[in-house]
């Protein structure tokens, strides 16, 4: 989920990983010919640079094994609500399914980069989650709008690397979830309400200043038009707000 974390905290460790996962990246496509695809080879190619390079390393490790941990949470609580029974909705059962198959990826990149270093999965607490199908689907938005923040919040880190690439497409797959549980819970498919729970989940949703500019303030905006300005721009949540967050469910 928090990819962006950590890049950049292997990237304090070695400052060589973006060209060396650039390198690998295009001897392997090079080795896999036409038929192979960015989107199929790369996250394939990013695991075995990363074992490869940083699998005796107890400091990276430990930070490879702190992001697989939160892969670990929404894997397992995506395939725990597809297990109980009569809990999703017959018509929202193959979206969900296709979510929980693209966490598992998440899952399978980490362990690959860790090889026999990867920690074992941790039994979670998901408390009610499961209780109802409103319920979980308020719990999956909750995850999926922590990751994509998560995310934004280390963005600048990795400004000007290589891997950027690579950590945006697993960005924007976690940004079309958060968008599809909000659209089955009949809500936008953005944040508007920054009064929504968790509170920390959503902490500084109602910062109206964008670049030093207040948006409400712009040409043309007035009325409930000014109200939902920030609706355009999404905050960022620090990597101690994510621990925070996600500590609650260890």
């Amino acid at each position: 989920m928090n990819l962006f974390n950590l890049f950049s905290d292997i990237e304090k460790v070695d400052g060589d990983v973006a060209e060396r996962v650039a390198y690998y990246t295009r001897r392997n496509l090079f080795k896999l010919g036409r038929k192979a695809t960015t989107a199929m080879a790369a996250p394939t190619v990013l695991a075995a640079s990363l074992n490869d390079a940083y699998a005796q390393s107890a400091t990276v490790a430990e930070v490879l094994n702190f992001a697989l941990t939160l892969e670990y949470l929404e894997d397992e609580f995506y395939r725990t609500g597809l297990a109980t029974a009569g809990l999703i909705a017959a018509g929202d059962q193959a979206v969900i399914a296709q979510i929980s198959k693209h966490e598992a990826a998440h899952v399978a990149l980490l362990k690959g980069a860790l090889g026999t270093a990867a920690m074992a999965k941790p039994t979670f607490k998901f408390g009610n989650a499961f209780s109802t199908y409103p319920v979980f689907l308020a719990t999956a938005q909750a995850f999926e709008d922590i990751g994509v923040r998560a995310y934004k919040g280390q963005a600048g880190n990795l400004l000007g690397q290589a891997v950027l690439t690579t950590a945006l497409q697993i960005h924007s797959v976690e940004a079309r979830h958060a968008a599809i549980v909000r659209r089955i819970r009949g809500l936008k498919g953005w944040i508007s309400d920054p009064a929504e729970t968790p509170a920390a989940a959503y902490a500084g949703e109602d910062n109206v200043t964008q670049a030093t500019v207040n948006v409400t303030t712009l040409p043309n905006v007035t009325g409930i038009d000014a109200a939902r300005s920030r609706e355009a721009f999404d905050e960022i949540l620090t990597r101690q707000a994510v621990l925070a967050i996600a500590g609650a469910y260890l």
